[in-house]
C-alpha cells in the first residue's frame, strides 16, 4: 500500500524533479561505440597510447552526441576512416564495470588502408583467438558480436 502511495506522490511532482529524482537514484553508466572492421577472419585491431592490449576503434560518447555519430567520428580520428558503418549489431553490458558498448560491424575489402593516428598508434588484422590475456576487454566484445552473429565475424 505504501509503494502505490509513492508512486501516486511521484506522478504527480513536475517532470524536472521525477527526472532529477531518477537520475540521483539510477545507476550511471559510460556509453561507448565500438566498431570491428572485419577482413575474412581477421579484425582490424588498435595500439592506444591509453590503454594496454589491443582495442577496437572507438570510445565514449560525447554529451548529446548518438552512437552513429560516435563511431564515425572515431574512425575518423583514429584511423582517417570516412566511412558508414551501418546499424549497430548488439551491445555489451558489463555491470561491474558500469559500461555500456554499442558495437558496430564494418566489412573492409583488401583494398582498405587504415592510418593509425591520434589515440592510435598502430594498427594489425588479427583473428578474435589471437589476443593476448592484456586485451581481455576487447576478447570480451569480440566474443558478444560472434554470439550476436552466430558464430561468425
Amino acid at each position: 500500500m505504501a509503494y502505490r502511495t509513492a508512486l501516486g506522490g511521484f506522478r504527480r511532482l513536475p517532470a524536472a524533479v521525477r527526472r532529477t529524482l531518477v537520475h540521483w537514484g539510477a545507476p550511471s553508466y559510460t556509453v561507448g561505440a565500438v566498431c570491428a572492421i572485419v577482413r575474412d577472419d581477421t579484425v582490424l585491431l588498435l595500439r592506444q597510447r591509453h590503454r594496454n592490449g589491443w582495442t577496437l576503434p572507438g570510445g565514449l560518447l560525447d554529451r548529446g552526441e548518438d552512437c552513429d555519430a560516435a563511431v564515425r567520428r572515431e574512425l575518423r580520428e583514429e584511423l582517417r576512416l570516412d566511412v558508414d558503418p551501418g546499424l549497430p549489431v548488439t551491445a555489451l553490458v558489463v555491470p561491474r564495470a558500469r559500461r555500456v558498448d554499442v558495437i558496430y560491424r564494418w566489412a573492409a575489402d583488401a583494398g582498405i588502408d587504415p592510418q593509425p593516428r591520434g589515440e592510435a598508434t598502430s594498427s594489425a588484422w588479427l583473428r578474435p583467438g589471437e589476443l593476448a590475456d592484456d586485451s581481455a576487454g576487447t576478447a570480451e566484445i569480440l566474443a558478444r558480436l560472434l554470439q550476436a552473429r552466430g558464430g561468425r565475424l
